[in-house]
């Protein structure tokens, strides 16, 4: 009798490459941990007191399948007030984190054969993504010359007629880099010029070191870009998995039909946490904020003392550094740090083919973490020279 047998794209899904050092840095009780983009700070206090009261007020149902108006209102006035976009509580969907959010976008957007334009580096669920969508995923470079934003020589090379989607990701993970208004204004003629979706994904939208970053959206004269957000990184709630996406009302309507079948609805507890998240107090992004940037100042301080060279980061909280000087395979370099140097990071070409050139250190960690980690990477470039 024949066996079943999994989904052919089953085959071809690759595993997190993040996922893989954590397993084996876990092996290592006294390992530092500087692989995982999870924020060290708690979730806040009013966000948890609201959880509690919708537990205790038995709010506990199926929601409606785009978020519950309260939530969705909130959006919608947050939207406005800091990526200066104008939408309506019916272009807004609440998703299950920001993963959810590019999944059901991407699945409204593309058929099997359809090709999609992704960053290389960039977050590996966007390739684990279009395997599952039967897409093919067509990757541009990022260059460190370019400190790792996208040029329009690059995407456009890409672009052939099978091309229907272009993923955009800033501020990056896992570059840290931030596309200017500019560049983004190019992208979106180049988009113009090619018919082409934009998800613009900004889930790290308030955490930046300089100037805040500028949504795409606000920029789009032409409803092609669908944005993506989350409460993860921004409100250190990566557990409770509440993301959203706003975007033209004849794409989000699709969206949301497709959200039916995949998750029904986003946990009510969590939605009304996420209610107070944004309406309540909040100094703790801004704390949140001024921490990162401070490990940011930290990371990059002693990278330049080494003289080894990386992305210099505007936002999020992570940089690629440069270990060319090594002389060692990213993979291998991996490995012997975690071996031989007991600090875990991320190899480069988990985040894309051409990208084994780096590694990923997270700033999400503490200072006194990252100053004994980057110390030991520049250590060890220097140690493992050929």
């Amino acid at each position: 009798m024949a066996t079943p047998v999994a989904a052919n794209a089953m085959a071809r899904l690759p595993r997190s490459g993040i996922r893989r050092v954590f397993d084996e840095a876990s092996k290592y009780p006294d390992c530092i941990r500087l692989e995982v983009g999870e924020p060290s700070f708690s979730t806040p206090e009013h966000v948890k007191v609201a959880a509690r009261d919708a537990v205790a007020a038995n709010f506990t149902r199926y929601t409606p399948n785009a978020g519950i108006l309260e939530l969705r209102e909130a959006i919608v006035e947050k939207v406005k007030r800091r990526n200066k976009l104008s939408v309506t509580t019916d272009e807004v969907v609440v998703t299950n984190g920001g993963v959810e959010a590019v999944f059901t976008t991407l699945a409204a957007l593309v058929n099997p054969g359809d090709e999609v334009l992704i960053s290389d580096p960039s977050w590996p669920n966007y390739l684990q993504m279009t395997v599952v969508l039967g897409v093919q995923a067509v990757y541009y470079p990022l260059r460190l010359e370019n400190n790792l934003v996208p040029t329009i020589a690059d995407i456009e090379a890409k672009v052939t007629p099978r091309t229907k989607v272009l993923i955009v990701n800033s501020p990056g993970n896992p570059t840290g880099s931030s596309i200017p208004e500019s560049r983004q204004r190019e992208i979106l003629e180049l988009a113009r010029k090619h018919n082409l979706w934009i998800i613009s994904d900004e889930v790290y939208d308030e955490i930046y070191f300089e100037i805040p970053p500028v949504s795409m959206q606000s920029l789009d004269s032409d409803r092609r870009v669908v944005t993506v957000f989350s409460f993860s990184k921004t409100y250190a709630m990566t557990g409770w998995r509440v993301g959203y996406l706003v975007g033209p009302h004849e794409i989000v309507s699709h969206i949301l039909r497709i959200q039916e079948p995949v998750t029904s609805c986003v946990n009510s507890v969590a939605q009304k946490a996420a209610v107070a998240a944004l309406t309540g107090d909040q100094s703790c992004v801004a704390e949140m904020r001024s921490a990162y940037a401070t490990r940011a100042k930290l990371v990059t301080s002693i990278l330049d003392g080494f003289e080894v060279p990386y992305a210099r980061p505007s936002g999020a909280f992570y940089t690629m550094v440069d270990i060319t000087r090594s002389g060692l395979s990213d993979m291998d370099f991996v490995s012997r740090m975690i071996t031989e140097r007991r600090v875990a990071v991320v190899p480069g070409s988990a985040f894309g083919p051409n990208s084994g050139a780096f590694v990923r250190v997270s700033l999400a960690s503490s200072e006194d973490d990252l100053t004994l980690g980057v110390t030991r990477i520049g250590e060890a470039i220097n140690d493992w020279r050929r």
